[in-house]
């Protein structure tokens, strides 16, 4: 049976672009077109119930492979860990929000005090070498605290579905890499605790920081480009909780390792009943490559790179999920991965050192970097993209 999403009565087949880029799903939204082909004998179709413009095949929490919560229960233990991952049991507190507890913690590429746990409900900061603290949300401002209440509150499973409908189908801007660096130089991070550089700078500071330990050019590139898809904020987007953040995934629980994770009660798919259980849409070990993340830069960036650029799939996943917080530092959603997603998990956490602590750089001189940047652009990038 082919994969079909209703949205707004209109079913988008598994061909489309938009089911393509985002791969969204075998999980929970397999369905029928027909809710009354179920017999009383048992033969036929299942019921079709339908949830937020989404039709699933039966009721929520019914079927075979559906991941409930259940305490002290990962699917994920059900395959060797690799060394180089934490692994957390679950459980729920009385919002619905997952409550991740480490059982042990290992990176090569993340000293060990960057690899905290949860403590009172709030991943604790992170610090370099030099003990500059990174990610203090506990002590963040309030312009910070309100972005993320915002946010949590407003990227729904139903939000998701029509930012990336409208991704596909909007008119796009064409410009080479480098315009659409100068165009978002103008932009500040609302949820940034850690800087007030203008964003061309922060590239330029992680592109910079890559290049003097000697990495690959791709992953020098990756450096540059991995928050060029911040534009959406001058691209239609309804604010910048919908552009900047940390990422999550939609359809399921919201884990306790999201940063203030008591504001996800003011967002109804934490109150839904599929969308509020442990794997929600989603299937064990379905892959990270399945999941739909929260809308924003990372998500918008990715799919651009995917369409116009010549990056291998480690560089397409830092630039995916290097805001994916609560899994590569706080360990979260872990029981989603499949053993394929451990060198992808790597990757990221290679990246994510130079993402953050390079705030603390000097800013680049563009004029001194400009040329070799470009150069690299145009190895791996089309010389004209689509935003």
């Amino acid at each position: 049976m082919p994969l079909i999403l209703v949205r707004d009565g209109r079913a988008l087949d598994e061909t489309s672009d938009m089911i393509d880029d985002v791969n969204v799903l075998r999980p929970r939204i397999l369905a029928a077109k027909s809710s009354t082909a179920t017999t009383s004998s048992g033969h036929g179709s299942p019921p079709t119930i339908v949830m937020d413009g989404l039709e699933f095949d039966e009721e929520p929490g019914s079927g075979a492979g559906l991941c409930d919560f259940t305490p002290d229960v990962t699917p994920f233990h059900s395959r060797p860990v690799s060394p180089t991952l934490s692994v957390r049991t679950n459980v729920t507190n009385t919002a619905g929000v997952i409550d991740d507890q480490v059982q042990a913690t290992s990176s090569p590429s993340l000293v060990a005090h960057e690899l905290n746990e949860v403590e009172d409900g709030e991943p604790a900061p992170m610090t370099n070498e030099e003990g500059k603290v990174f990610r203090d949300y506990a002590n963040a401002c309030d312009r910070v605290k309100m972005f993320y209440a915002e946010q949590h509150a407003k990227q729904t499973m139903e939000y998701n579905l029509a930012a990336r409908e409208h991704f596909h189908t909007r008119e796009k801007l064409k410009m080479s890499v480098w315009e659409a660096m100068e165009m978002l130089d103008t932009l500040v991070d609302d949820s940034d605790p850690d800087t007030s550089l203008s964003q061309i700078e922060h590239l330029l500071q992680t592109a910079e920081a890559i290049r003097r330990d000697g990495k690959p050019d791709w992953m020098q590139l990756v450096g540059l480009v991995h928050d060029l898809g911040k534009l959406l904020f001058f691209l239609g987007a309804k604010g910048q909780w919908d552009v900047v953040g940390d990422t999550f995934p939609v359809g399921c629980a919201f884990s306790q390792s999201n940063i203030y994770a008591e504001t996800f009660a003011a967002n109804p798919d934490s109150k839904h009943p599929l969308y509020s259980t442990k794997c929600g849409v989603y299937e064990p070990g379905c892959g990270l490559e399945n999941l739909i993340m929260s809308w924003g830069h990372d998500e918008y960036m990715y799919l651009v790179a995917k369409k116009y650029s010549r990056l291998p799939r480690e560089g397409l996943a830092m630039i995916r999920f290097h805001s994916f917080y609560p899994w590569h530092r706080e360990n979260g959603y872990m029981h989603l991965m499949k053993p394929e997603d451990d060198e992808l998990l790597a990757a990221v956490r290679d990246f994510n050192p130079y993402d953050l602590y390079s705030k603390a750089d000097e800013p680049i001189r563009v004029e001194n970097v400009k040329e070799y940047y470009q150069g690299l652009i145009s190895k791996y990038f089309d010389d004209v993209v689509e935003w």
